[in-house]
């Protein structure tokens, strides 16, 4: 029920999503009968009928994630994340309150071993493919124990669903030089350059033109700037695609122009198109739980749900584990009493 278009856009994203993947298992949570008006209009969905869990009640976007955490029971998105807890489902997909679906997925999956904070991670374009960055918004201020610990789910990430042996991993900053940034970064950067004979390799610090340019392959830094830079990517995305509308719309010559060009245009506006890297993960809790933009549409949607599918069907929750249980990661003290606990 979240999202600014749900629950069509929701309906629907479920719909594009089952024809990628027929062998989905569907649970829509939400208000049951508007539900079912909805998959009238479905072509899939209607034919693989899901399982409803009827509620009317839902978070709002502008609800407070304490006033959530704490009135939100029975909501939408607290039986859907309900359902991950308690084994039912492998995994929740929300485009909903971000701040609501961190705090009540962080009461309800828990906290892994070794981690002390959750971080939403997504995918970024750049020159070479794609990149991941975390952390996009949940932590707002971390210190240098929080952005190792980003750095060792993200890497394990992309090795996981990405499917690269040696990702390189780099701290958002504002140099590249070491004196550069304040002492969480520096801190952190000192602590992953003693992290030997790991299965990743530490690039150290990046700046903002180093993420389209894909220098490393795992950018870590707090959600304050994490959540701008992806904000910034997503307003110049949409920002170019108005350009290249504009500039063919201007003559008769450059519309005949764009008649020569279209296929070119057309394969640069998938490329950049936010829908393409919709679906955020909350990395460091026991379950999968995905953030999908409020504003996206129904291929956004099914683009998130595709995101969630992948981190189950590569097992991505249990090699994280594994890592931080069986791997010396040079860890500072407090951090190394966290993974013996593991």
């Amino acid at each position: 029920m979240g999202g600014d278009q749900a629950p069509e856009m929701i309906v629907q994203g479920v719909d594009i999503a089952l024809e990628r993947s027929p062998d989905l298992k569907i649970i829509l949570v939400g208000d049951e009968a508007l539900i079912l008006s909805l998959l009238k209009t479905t072509k899939r969905l209607k034919k693989h009928f899901p399982e409803i869990i009827h509620t009317k009640k839902v978070i709002a976007d502008e609800e407070k994630p304490s006033v959530a955490l704490r009135q939100g029971q029975g909501s939408s998105m607290s039986l859907a994340i309900d359902l991950v807890g308690n084994g039912k489902a492998d995994c929740v997909v929300s485009a909903g309150n971000t701040g609501a679906l961190m705090a009540i997925s962080k009461k309800v999956l828990r906290l892994m071993p070794g981690i002390d904070r959750p971080a939403i991670a997504g995918f970024f374009p750049t020159k070479h493919g794609e990149s991941v960055m975390l952390d996009l918004g949940a932590n707002i201020s971390c210190d240098a124990k929080n952005l190792v610990q980003f750095s060792i789910m993200g890497q394990i990430f992309v090795r996981t669903v990405l499917g690269l042996r040696r990702p390189v991993v780099g701290i958002l900053n504002v140099g590249i030089e070491g004196q550069k940034g304040n002492n969480c970064v520096r801190e952190a950067a000192a602590t992953l350059q003693r992290m030997t004979n790991m299965p990743f390799e530490f690039y150290g610090f990046v700046e903002g033109d180093d993420i389209p340019a894909g220098t490393v392959d795992v950018i870590v830094t707090d959600g304050f700037s994490g959540n701008i830079a992806l904000k910034t990517a997503e307003g110049t995305s949409q920002l170019i695609s108005q350009f290249l509308r504009d500039a063919f719309h201007n003559s008769l010559l450059s519309k005949i122009g764009y008649l020569l060009v279209r296929s070119a245009v057309k394969q640069l506006r998938q490329r950049i198109d936010p829908r393409r890297y919709n679906g955020a993960m909350v990395l460091g809790l026991n379950g999968i739980a995905v953030k999908s933009h409020g504003s996206t549409d129904a291929l956004g949607f099914a683009n998130a749900i595709g995101v969630a599918a992948d981190m189950k069907r590569y097992r991505f929750l249990e090699k994280v584990c594994e890592e931080l249980i069986n791997n010396d990661f040079d860890l500072p003290e407090e951090q190394s009493k966290l993974a013996t606990t593991a």
